[in-house]
């Protein structure tokens, strides 16, 4: 997998829910896999070391960053939670059954991908056109 096949999904913004001064040191440390308290450790000491350049670089991000919440998708996973516990034993095996059901199709359709990629690789490979391209390579 390529960096930017692992990053090409995210985007920065500053994290609302675990902001002490407008979530920036939050965000960055989201969007780059950093510890939180590491990042504001640094920019504490970026700030007594460059304080006007690093004032000045907070504040603005934090008014052209947008503030990003997760609140909303950790009621969704609690309320799902609470719901599968309400359900009786039969239910949750139907709906664990619906989810590995779901698991092994999405699993299926990955390996049918790369089975026609391998195809069209071995189509590649058995041409013409693929020792056409060698020999030019050898000369």
């Amino acid at each position: 997998m390529t960096v930017y096949a692992s990053t090409s999904g995210r985007h920065f913004a500053r994290d609302a829910d675990r902001a002490v001064l407008g979530g920036v040191c939050a965000g960055i440390a989201d969007y780059f896999g950093f510890n939180l308290r590491a990042t504001r450790v640094i920019f504490i000491i970026a700030f007594f070391v460059a304080m006007p350049f690093a004032a000045v670089a907070y504040i603005a991000i934090v008014l052209l960053v947008p503030a990003e919440s997760g609140r909303y998708e950790y009621v969704v996973e609690r309320e799902v939670r609470k719901r599968r516990r309400r359900l009786t034993r039969k239910e949750r095996a139907q709906v664990e059954d619906e989810e590995r059901a779901q698991a092994a199709e999405a699993v299926k359709q990955r390996y049918q991908a790369l089975d026609e990629r391998l195809a069209r690789i071995e189509k590649y490979v058995t041409s013409s056109r693929y020792n056409l391209d060698r020999e030019f390579r050898n000369l």
